[in-house]
Protein backbone atom coordinates (compact mmCIF):
# COMPACT_ATOMS: atom_id res chain seq x y z
CA UNK A 1 0.00 0.00 0.00
CA UNK A 2 1.23 3.47 -0.91
CA UNK A 3 1.87 5.78 2.01
CA UNK A 4 1.27 9.54 1.92
CA UNK A 5 1.65 12.67 4.00
CA UNK A 6 -0.66 15.63 3.48
CA UNK A 7 0.68 19.16 3.76
CA UNK A 8 -1.76 22.04 4.25
CA UNK A 9 -0.15 25.21 2.88
CA UNK A 10 -2.20 28.22 3.98
CA UNK A 11 -0.83 31.19 2.08
CA UNK A 12 -1.61 34.88 1.75
CA UNK A 13 -3.81 34.60 -1.35
CA UNK A 14 -4.81 30.93 -1.44
CA UNK A 15 -4.90 27.64 0.41
CA UNK A 16 -3.41 24.44 -0.91
CA UNK A 17 -3.32 20.86 0.21
CA UNK A 18 -0.61 18.68 -1.31
CA UNK A 19 -0.26 14.92 -1.20
CA UNK A 20 3.38 13.88 -0.83
CA UNK A 21 4.90 10.42 -0.97
CA UNK A 22 7.57 9.56 1.60
CA UNK A 23 10.36 10.56 -0.78
CA UNK A 24 9.04 14.11 -0.75
CA UNK A 25 7.56 13.94 -4.23
CA UNK A 26 4.24 15.79 -4.76
CA UNK A 27 1.60 13.37 -6.03
CA UNK A 28 -1.49 15.59 -6.14
CA UNK A 29 -2.39 19.16 -5.27
CA UNK A 30 -5.61 21.11 -4.75
CA UNK A 31 -5.66 24.92 -4.53
CA UNK A 32 -8.38 27.50 -3.79
CA UNK A 33 -7.98 31.26 -3.72
CA UNK A 34 -9.71 33.47 -1.15
CA UNK A 35 -10.60 37.15 -1.15
CA UNK A 36 -8.36 40.00 -0.03
CA UNK A 37 -10.07 42.82 1.90
CA UNK A 38 -8.71 46.38 2.00
CA UNK A 39 -11.19 48.35 4.17
CA UNK A 40 -8.86 51.35 4.62
CA UNK A 41 -5.51 52.52 3.28
CA UNK A 42 -2.80 50.29 4.72
CA UNK A 43 -5.32 47.77 6.09
CA UNK A 44 -5.29 44.18 4.80
CA UNK A 45 -7.76 41.56 6.05
CA UNK A 46 -8.91 38.01 5.33
CA UNK A 47 -12.15 36.31 6.28
CA UNK A 48 -11.24 33.41 8.64
CA UNK A 49 -14.31 31.50 7.48
CA UNK A 50 -13.12 31.71 3.86
CA UNK A 51 -9.70 30.47 4.98
CA UNK A 52 -11.39 27.59 6.80
CA UNK A 53 -13.73 26.64 3.93
CA UNK A 54 -10.99 26.70 1.28
CA UNK A 55 -8.72 24.64 3.55
CA UNK A 56 -11.39 21.98 4.08
CA UNK A 57 -12.21 21.87 0.36
CA UNK A 58 -8.59 21.30 -0.68
CA UNK A 59 -8.04 18.83 2.15
CA UNK A 60 -11.04 16.74 1.09
CA UNK A 61 -9.82 16.82 -2.52
CA UNK A 62 -6.44 15.27 -1.65
CA UNK A 63 -7.99 12.73 0.73
CA UNK A 64 -10.27 11.61 -2.10
CA UNK A 65 -7.26 11.34 -4.43
CA UNK A 66 -5.38 9.22 -1.88
CA UNK A 67 -8.37 6.87 -1.74
CA UNK A 68 -8.43 6.56 -5.54
CA UNK A 69 -4.73 5.69 -5.41
CA UNK A 70 -5.52 3.11 -2.70
CA UNK A 71 -3.01 4.80 -0.45
CA UNK A 72 -2.82 5.37 3.29
CA UNK A 73 -2.54 8.88 4.74
CA UNK A 74 -0.13 8.71 7.65
CA UNK A 75 -0.30 12.24 8.98
CA UNK A 76 -0.86 15.94 8.22
CA UNK A 77 1.60 18.86 8.35
CA UNK A 78 0.56 22.53 8.34
CA UNK A 79 2.49 25.55 7.08
CA UNK A 80 1.05 29.03 7.00
CA UNK A 81 1.41 32.73 6.32
CA UNK A 82 3.10 34.01 9.47
CA UNK A 83 2.07 36.93 11.74
CA UNK A 84 -1.55 37.03 10.49
CA UNK A 85 -3.77 37.32 13.56
CA UNK A 86 -7.15 35.84 14.50
CA UNK A 87 -9.08 36.05 17.79
CA UNK A 88 -12.09 33.78 18.31
CA UNK A 89 -14.73 32.64 20.79
CA UNK A 90 -13.52 29.64 22.77
CA UNK A 91 -17.02 28.12 22.98
CA UNK A 92 -18.44 28.76 19.52
CA UNK A 93 -15.19 28.90 17.53
CA UNK A 94 -16.46 32.04 15.78
CA UNK A 95 -13.92 34.78 15.00
CA UNK A 96 -14.60 38.13 16.68
CA UNK A 97 -13.07 40.04 13.77
CA UNK A 98 -11.49 39.49 10.38
CA UNK A 99 -7.94 38.07 10.26
CA UNK A 100 -5.48 40.99 10.30
CA UNK A 101 -2.87 40.07 7.69
CA UNK A 102 0.91 40.35 8.09
CA UNK A 103 0.94 43.10 5.42
CA UNK A 104 -1.45 45.29 7.48
CA UNK A 105 0.00 48.63 8.71
CA UNK A 106 -2.83 49.90 10.98
CA UNK A 107 -0.82 49.55 14.20
CA UNK A 108 1.97 51.95 13.21
CA UNK A 109 0.89 54.43 15.93
CA UNK A 110 1.14 51.69 18.59
CA UNK A 111 4.62 50.90 17.32
CA UNK A 112 5.66 54.56 17.37
CA UNK A 113 4.61 54.82 21.03
CA UNK A 114 6.57 51.68 21.90
CA UNK A 115 9.65 53.13 20.21
CA UNK A 116 9.23 56.49 21.97
CA UNK A 117 9.09 54.62 25.29
CA UNK A 118 12.52 53.16 24.42
CA UNK A 119 11.36 49.55 24.13
CA UNK A 120 13.32 48.86 20.93
CA UNK A 121 16.38 47.22 22.50
CA UNK A 122 14.57 45.05 25.06
CA UNK A 123 12.03 43.76 22.53
CA UNK A 124 14.77 43.07 19.97
CA UNK A 125 16.91 41.21 22.54
CA UNK A 126 13.97 39.11 23.72
CA UNK A 127 12.20 38.41 20.43
CA UNK A 128 14.85 39.00 17.75
CA UNK A 129 12.35 41.32 16.02
CA UNK A 130 12.15 45.03 15.34
CA UNK A 131 9.08 46.91 16.60
CA UNK A 132 6.86 46.89 13.52
CA UNK A 133 3.15 46.46 12.57
CA UNK A 134 4.31 43.42 10.56
CA UNK A 135 4.24 41.23 13.69
CA UNK A 136 1.27 39.84 15.62
CA UNK A 137 1.63 41.54 19.02
CA UNK A 138 0.24 44.97 18.16
CA UNK A 139 -2.43 43.36 15.94
CA UNK A 140 -3.75 41.49 19.01
CA UNK A 141 -3.75 44.74 21.00
CA UNK A 142 -5.68 46.54 18.26
CA UNK A 143 -8.46 43.93 18.28
CA UNK A 144 -8.64 43.97 22.10
CA UNK A 145 -8.86 47.78 22.05
CA UNK A 146 -11.33 48.18 19.17
CA UNK A 147 -13.65 45.17 19.04
CA UNK A 148 -16.35 45.19 21.80
CA UNK A 149 -17.03 41.47 21.42
CA UNK A 150 -13.35 40.73 22.07
CA UNK A 151 -13.41 42.80 25.26
CA UNK A 152 -16.55 41.01 26.47
CA UNK A 153 -15.17 37.51 25.80
CA UNK A 154 -11.82 38.43 27.38
CA UNK A 155 -13.54 39.27 30.69
CA UNK A 156 -15.27 35.86 30.58
CA UNK A 157 -11.94 34.14 29.78
CA UNK A 158 -13.64 32.91 26.63
CA UNK A 159 -11.29 34.47 24.06
CA UNK A 160 -8.46 32.77 22.14
CA UNK A 161 -5.68 34.09 19.90
CA UNK A 162 -3.86 32.28 17.18
CA UNK A 163 -1.99 32.63 13.94
CA UNK A 164 -3.51 30.76 10.99
CA UNK A 165 -1.99 27.42 12.03
CA UNK A 166 -3.57 27.65 15.50
CA UNK A 167 -6.97 28.53 14.09
CA UNK A 168 -6.88 25.61 11.64
CA UNK A 169 -5.74 23.17 14.35
CA UNK A 170 -8.56 24.37 16.62
CA UNK A 171 -11.13 23.86 13.87
CA UNK A 172 -9.71 20.55 12.62
CA UNK A 173 -9.70 19.06 16.14
CA UNK A 174 -13.14 20.51 16.98
CA UNK A 175 -11.72 22.70 19.73
CA UNK A 176 -9.66 20.03 21.47
CA UNK A 177 -6.24 21.57 20.72
CA UNK A 178 -5.16 25.20 21.05
CA UNK A 179 -1.52 25.16 19.99
CA UNK A 180 1.11 26.63 17.72
CA UNK A 181 4.75 25.85 17.02
CA UNK A 182 7.91 27.70 18.02
CA UNK A 183 8.51 29.22 14.55
CA UNK A 184 5.10 30.88 14.39
CA UNK A 185 5.34 31.96 18.03
CA UNK A 186 8.71 33.60 17.29
CA UNK A 187 7.00 35.95 14.79
CA UNK A 188 4.46 37.41 17.22
CA UNK A 189 6.79 39.92 18.98
CA UNK A 190 5.54 38.60 22.34
CA UNK A 191 7.58 35.37 22.46
CA UNK A 192 10.97 35.15 24.14
CA UNK A 193 13.19 33.15 21.78
CA UNK A 194 15.77 32.44 24.51
CA UNK A 195 13.45 31.11 27.23
CA UNK A 196 11.04 29.69 24.64
CA UNK A 197 8.10 31.16 26.54
CA UNK A 198 5.56 33.93 26.10
CA UNK A 199 7.24 37.00 27.58
CA UNK A 200 5.40 38.35 30.64
CA UNK A 201 6.91 41.84 30.41
CA UNK A 202 5.96 42.35 26.77
CA UNK A 203 2.47 40.97 27.46
CA UNK A 204 2.02 43.54 30.25
CA UNK A 205 3.32 46.28 27.97
CA UNK A 206 0.69 45.42 25.33
CA UNK A 207 -1.98 44.50 27.93
CA UNK A 208 -2.41 40.98 26.51
CA UNK A 209 -3.61 38.24 28.87
CA UNK A 210 -1.61 35.03 28.74
CA UNK A 211 -4.69 32.79 28.94
CA UNK A 212 -5.70 33.69 25.37
CA UNK A 213 -2.41 32.37 23.95
CA UNK A 214 -1.82 28.89 22.48
CA UNK A 215 0.52 26.24 23.86
CA UNK A 216 3.84 26.39 22.01
CA UNK A 217 5.11 23.04 20.70
CA UNK A 218 8.02 21.72 18.66
CA UNK A 219 7.72 21.77 14.86
CA UNK A 220 7.51 17.97 14.88
CA UNK A 221 5.01 17.30 17.66
CA UNK A 222 1.55 16.04 18.54
CA UNK A 223 -1.06 18.64 17.53
CA UNK A 224 -4.05 16.36 17.98
CA UNK A 225 -6.17 14.52 15.42
CA UNK A 226 -8.66 15.71 12.85
CA UNK A 227 -12.30 15.10 13.63
CA UNK A 228 -13.86 12.32 11.51
CA UNK A 229 -16.74 14.62 10.51
CA UNK A 230 -14.21 16.71 8.57
CA UNK A 231 -11.77 14.16 7.14
CA UNK A 232 -13.78 10.91 7.17
CA UNK A 233 -11.23 9.17 9.34
CA UNK A 234 -9.30 10.76 12.18
CA UNK A 235 -5.81 11.77 10.94
CA UNK A 236 -2.98 12.89 13.26
CA UNK A 237 -1.50 16.39 12.84
CA UNK A 238 2.20 16.07 13.67
CA UNK A 239 4.00 18.93 11.94
CA UNK A 240 3.55 22.73 12.05
CA UNK A 241 5.99 25.34 10.69
CA UNK A 242 5.71 28.99 9.59
CA UNK A 243 6.01 29.30 5.82
CA UNK A 244 9.54 30.71 5.46
CA UNK A 245 11.02 28.35 8.04
CA UNK A 246 9.15 25.53 6.34
CA UNK A 247 10.75 26.41 3.00
CA UNK A 248 14.14 26.28 4.70
CA UNK A 249 13.33 22.80 6.06
CA UNK A 250 12.01 21.75 2.64
CA UNK A 251 15.38 22.86 1.20
CA UNK A 252 17.13 20.75 3.88
CA UNK A 253 19.08 23.72 5.26
CA UNK A 254 20.00 21.88 8.44
CA UNK A 255 23.67 22.84 8.78
CA UNK A 256 24.82 26.14 10.31
CA UNK A 257 25.63 28.50 7.45
CA UNK A 258 23.18 26.86 5.02
CA UNK A 259 20.96 29.36 3.29
CA UNK A 260 17.73 29.49 1.31
CA UNK A 261 15.96 32.29 -0.49
CA UNK A 262 12.32 32.13 -1.52
CA UNK A 263 11.10 34.36 -4.37
CA UNK A 264 7.34 34.65 -4.21
CA UNK A 265 5.30 37.85 -3.88
CA UNK A 266 8.14 39.10 -1.70
CA UNK A 267 11.45 37.39 -1.06
CA UNK A 268 12.76 35.95 2.19
CA UNK A 269 16.31 34.91 2.94
CA UNK A 270 16.94 32.58 5.91
CA UNK A 271 20.40 31.58 7.11
CA UNK A 272 20.77 28.75 9.63
CA UNK A 273 22.92 29.86 12.61
CA UNK A 274 22.64 26.57 14.54
CA UNK A 275 22.00 26.60 18.27
CA UNK A 276 23.51 30.08 18.49
CA UNK A 277 21.43 33.25 18.28
CA UNK A 278 23.21 35.92 16.29
CA UNK A 279 21.76 39.40 16.72
CA UNK A 280 22.25 41.51 13.65
CA UNK A 281 23.84 44.94 13.83
CA UNK A 282 22.49 45.59 10.35
CA UNK A 283 18.74 45.39 10.93
CA UNK A 284 18.20 41.77 10.02
CA UNK A 285 15.91 39.65 12.18
CA UNK A 286 16.83 36.81 14.52
CA UNK A 287 14.21 34.09 14.56
CA UNK A 288 13.62 30.43 15.39
CA UNK A 289 14.47 28.28 12.37
CA UNK A 290 12.94 25.14 13.89
CA UNK A 291 12.60 23.40 17.23
CA UNK A 292 12.85 19.61 17.46
CA UNK A 293 12.98 17.55 20.68
CA UNK A 294 13.07 20.78 22.69
CA UNK A 295 16.28 21.88 20.93
CA UNK A 296 16.08 25.22 19.16
CA UNK A 297 17.89 25.99 15.93
CA UNK A 298 18.03 29.70 15.12
CA UNK A 299 18.13 31.61 11.87
CA UNK A 300 18.86 35.09 10.61
CA UNK A 301 16.23 36.48 8.27
CA UNK A 302 16.04 39.27 5.73
CA UNK A 303 12.85 40.22 3.93
CA UNK A 304 12.30 41.88 0.55
CA UNK A 305 8.80 43.32 0.17
CA UNK A 306 8.65 43.33 -3.64
CA UNK A 307 9.89 40.40 -5.73
CA UNK A 308 7.24 38.58 -7.78
CA UNK A 309 4.90 41.47 -6.94
CA UNK A 310 7.08 43.60 -9.24
CA UNK A 311 6.44 41.18 -12.10
CA UNK A 312 2.69 41.34 -11.31
CA UNK A 313 2.90 45.14 -11.47
CA UNK A 314 4.57 44.99 -14.90
CA UNK A 315 1.89 42.58 -16.13
CA UNK A 316 -1.30 43.94 -14.56
CA UNK A 317 -0.69 47.69 -14.24
CA UNK A 318 1.89 48.48 -16.91
CA UNK A 319 0.50 45.86 -19.37
CA UNK A 320 4.01 45.10 -20.70
CA UNK A 321 3.21 41.40 -21.19
CA UNK A 322 0.37 38.93 -20.58
CA UNK A 323 2.19 36.01 -18.94
CA UNK A 324 5.05 36.12 -16.42
CA UNK A 325 7.09 33.55 -18.36
CA UNK A 326 7.37 36.04 -21.25
CA UNK A 327 9.85 38.06 -19.20
CA UNK A 328 12.69 35.63 -19.85
CA UNK A 329 12.54 36.28 -23.61
CA UNK A 330 12.46 40.05 -22.98
CA UNK A 331 15.47 39.87 -20.65
CA UNK A 332 17.51 37.86 -23.15
CA UNK A 333 16.79 40.36 -25.91
CA UNK A 334 18.85 43.10 -24.19
CA UNK A 335 22.65 43.07 -24.03
CA UNK A 336 22.70 45.14 -20.84
CA UNK A 337 20.46 47.22 -18.55
CA UNK A 338 21.36 50.53 -20.29
CA UNK A 339 21.91 52.05 -16.81
CA UNK A 340 18.20 51.89 -16.01
CA UNK A 341 17.40 51.03 -12.36
CA UNK A 342 14.13 50.51 -10.54
CA UNK A 343 13.94 50.63 -6.75
CA UNK A 344 10.59 48.87 -6.14
CA UNK A 345 9.73 50.66 -2.88
CA UNK A 346 6.00 50.39 -3.63
CA UNK A 347 5.24 49.62 0.04
CA UNK A 348 8.41 51.05 1.52
CA UNK A 349 11.70 49.15 1.82
CA UNK A 350 12.27 45.98 3.85
CA UNK A 351 15.55 44.72 5.27
CA UNK A 352 18.11 46.05 5.79
CA UNK A 353 16.59 49.53 5.26
CA UNK A 354 13.18 49.25 6.99
CA UNK A 355 12.17 52.57 5.48
CA UNK A 356 8.37 52.79 5.26
CA UNK A 357 8.37 56.33 3.84
CA UNK A 358 10.41 55.55 0.74
CA UNK A 359 8.64 55.07 -2.58
CA UNK A 360 9.55 53.57 -5.93
CA UNK A 361 12.20 55.24 -8.05
CA UNK A 362 12.91 54.63 -11.74
CA UNK A 363 16.19 56.23 -12.76
CA UNK A 364 18.53 56.46 -15.75
CA UNK A 365 15.78 57.11 -18.29
CA UNK A 366 16.59 58.38 -21.78
CA UNK A 367 14.65 58.77 -25.05
CA UNK A 368 15.65 55.19 -25.86
CA UNK A 369 14.11 53.74 -22.69
CA UNK A 370 11.13 51.50 -23.34
CA UNK A 371 9.16 48.67 -21.70
CA UNK A 372 11.98 46.13 -22.16
CA UNK A 373 14.42 48.24 -20.12
CA UNK A 374 11.85 48.74 -17.35
CA UNK A 375 11.11 45.01 -17.26
CA UNK A 376 14.80 44.26 -16.91
CA UNK A 377 15.29 46.92 -14.24
CA UNK A 378 12.39 45.50 -12.19
CA UNK A 379 13.68 41.93 -12.25
CA UNK A 380 17.30 42.97 -11.72
CA UNK A 381 16.21 44.86 -8.59
CA UNK A 382 15.33 41.60 -6.84
CA UNK A 383 18.91 40.35 -7.27
CA UNK A 384 20.31 43.69 -6.05
CA UNK A 385 18.09 43.59 -2.95
CA UNK A 386 19.28 40.04 -2.27
CA UNK A 387 22.86 41.29 -2.55
CA UNK A 388 22.08 43.95 0.08
CA UNK A 389 20.83 41.24 2.45
CA UNK A 390 23.92 39.10 1.83
CA UNK A 391 26.16 42.11 2.51
CA UNK A 392 24.31 42.75 5.78
CA UNK A 393 24.91 39.12 6.75
CA UNK A 394 28.60 39.43 5.85
CA UNK A 395 28.84 42.54 8.02
CA UNK A 396 27.36 40.47 10.85
CA UNK A 397 30.17 37.94 10.42
CA UNK A 398 28.25 35.43 8.28
CA UNK A 399 29.49 34.50 4.82
CA UNK A 400 27.01 32.69 2.56
CA UNK A 401 28.82 30.07 0.43
CA UNK A 402 25.84 29.08 -1.70
CA UNK A 403 22.10 29.57 -1.70
CA UNK A 404 19.20 27.21 -2.38
CA UNK A 405 16.35 29.00 -4.14
CA UNK A 406 12.66 28.39 -4.65
CA UNK A 407 9.51 30.28 -5.63
CA UNK A 408 8.00 31.25 -8.96
CA UNK A 409 10.67 33.75 -10.04
CA UNK A 410 13.54 31.24 -9.98
CA UNK A 411 11.93 29.21 -12.77
CA UNK A 412 13.25 32.05 -14.95
CA UNK A 413 16.75 30.80 -15.85
CA UNK A 414 17.95 34.29 -16.78
CA UNK A 415 17.03 35.61 -13.34
CA UNK A 416 18.62 32.66 -11.52
CA UNK A 417 21.88 33.18 -13.42
CA UNK A 418 21.82 36.94 -12.84
CA UNK A 419 21.19 36.34 -9.14
CA UNK A 420 24.24 34.08 -8.97
CA UNK A 421 26.31 36.70 -10.79
CA UNK A 422 25.24 39.59 -8.54
CA UNK A 423 25.54 37.86 -5.15
CA UNK A 424 28.66 36.01 -6.40
CA UNK A 425 27.74 32.61 -4.98
CA UNK A 426 26.45 29.37 -6.47
CA UNK A 427 22.67 29.13 -6.78
CA UNK A 428 20.97 25.72 -6.44
CA UNK A 429 17.42 25.08 -7.68
CA UNK A 430 15.81 21.85 -6.43
CA UNK A 431 13.75 19.34 -8.40
CA UNK A 432 10.79 19.72 -6.02
CA UNK A 433 9.62 23.32 -6.23
CA UNK A 434 6.95 23.04 -3.50
CA UNK A 435 9.52 23.48 -0.76
CA UNK A 436 7.26 25.39 1.66
CA UNK A 437 4.65 22.65 1.76
CA UNK A 438 7.37 20.00 1.74
CA UNK A 439 8.97 21.33 4.94
CA UNK A 440 5.76 20.81 6.93
CA UNK A 441 5.40 17.31 5.45
CA UNK A 442 8.96 16.47 6.52
CA UNK A 443 8.28 17.63 10.10
CA UNK A 444 5.03 15.65 10.25
CA UNK A 445 6.82 12.56 8.95
CA UNK A 446 9.69 12.99 11.40
CA UNK A 447 7.34 12.91 14.37
CA UNK A 448 5.71 9.62 13.34
CA UNK A 449 8.99 7.92 12.41
CA UNK A 450 8.59 8.04 8.62
CA UNK A 451 12.00 9.72 8.73
CA UNK A 452 14.59 8.76 11.33
CA UNK A 453 16.45 12.07 11.46
CA UNK A 454 17.16 15.32 9.65
CA UNK A 455 20.00 13.52 7.88
CA UNK A 456 17.48 10.96 6.67
CA UNK A 457 15.22 13.77 5.40
CA UNK A 458 18.16 15.33 3.53
CA UNK A 459 18.44 12.24 1.33
CA UNK A 460 15.21 13.32 -0.36
CA UNK A 461 16.58 16.64 -1.62
CA UNK A 462 17.81 16.63 -5.20
CA UNK A 463 19.21 19.25 -7.55
CA UNK A 464 17.46 20.32 -10.75
CA UNK A 465 19.88 23.02 -11.92
CA UNK A 466 22.98 24.81 -10.62
CA UNK A 467 23.96 28.37 -11.54
CA UNK A 468 27.60 29.45 -11.15
CA UNK A 469 28.80 33.09 -11.13
CA UNK A 470 30.14 34.09 -14.56
CA UNK A 471 30.19 37.87 -14.36
CA UNK A 472 33.46 39.83 -14.26
CA UNK A 473 34.13 41.55 -10.93
CA UNK A 474 34.42 44.90 -12.70
CA UNK A 475 30.98 44.48 -14.33
CA UNK A 476 29.45 43.46 -10.98
CA UNK A 477 30.92 46.52 -9.27
CA UNK A 478 29.58 48.82 -11.99
CA UNK A 479 26.06 47.40 -11.69
CA UNK A 480 26.06 47.59 -7.89
CA UNK A 481 27.34 51.16 -7.97
CA UNK A 482 24.39 52.10 -10.16
CA UNK A 483 22.03 50.34 -7.75
CA UNK A 484 23.59 52.13 -4.78
CA UNK A 485 22.94 55.51 -6.42
CA UNK A 486 19.32 54.54 -7.15
CA UNK A 487 18.79 53.41 -3.54
CA UNK A 488 20.02 56.76 -2.24
CA UNK A 489 17.39 58.50 -4.35
CA UNK A 490 14.66 56.21 -2.97
CA UNK A 491 15.73 56.68 0.65
CA UNK A 492 15.80 60.49 0.42
CA UNK A 493 12.96 60.72 2.97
Amino acid sequence: MKKFIISIDSGTTSNRSILFDLKGKPVFSSQKEFKQYFPKSGWVEHDPEEIWKTTVKTLKDVIAKAKRLRGKILTIGITNQRETTILWDKKSGEPVYKAIVWQDRRTEEYCKRLRKQNNDTSIFNKTGLLIDPYFSGTKIKWILDNVPKAKKLLKKKQLLFGTIDSFLIWRLTKGKVHATDATNASRTMIYNITSNKWDDNILRLLKIKKHILPVVKDCADDFGKTHPSITGKSIPITGVVGDQQSASIGQCCFEPGSLKSTYGTGAFVLLNTGYKKIYSKNRLLTTIGYRINDKTTYAMEGSIFIAGAGVQWLRDRMKFFKKAFETEKILKSLKDNRDVYLVPAFTGMGAPYWNQQSRGVLSGLTRDTGPKEIVRATIESVAYQTHDLFEAMKNDGLRPRMVKVDGGMVMNNWFSQFLSDVVNVKVYRPKVHETTALGAAFMAGLKIGAYKSLKDISKNWSLEKKFIPKMKNSDRKTLLLGWSKAIKRALIN
